[in-house]
């Protein structure tokens, strides 16, 4: 069959590289990668859809608000740094 293909340029790199190895022309060089492809299957199933189930983690103490969350970050690293500070005295 004939038929015209658009090979990524790597991918046409590589497959130049085995026709100037082997001095197989281009057409058993393209043939046989793509045999080997279709034999190692390597066509990937669609994932399967899954759920998650969300769990309650508690109730959020004051004065956080979990709708600023890098504010809380900041917060806790500030506290995590003064933590160490104080361990080194």
């Amino acid at each position: 069959m004939r038929t015209t293909l658009t090979i990524e340029d790597g991918i046409a790199r590589q497959l130049k590289e085995i026709v100037h190895r082997s001095g197989k022309p281009f057409k058993t060089v393209v043939n046989e990668a793509l045999r080997a492809g279709i034999g190692n299957n390597r066509i990937v199933d669609a994932a399967r859809a899954y759920r998650m189930q969300p769990v309650a983690m508690g109730e959020v103490t004051r004065p956080y608000d979990l709708d600023k969350a890098l504010q809380l970050a900041d917060h806790l690293e500030d506290e995590e740094l003064v933590r160490k500070l104080l361990m080194r005295k």
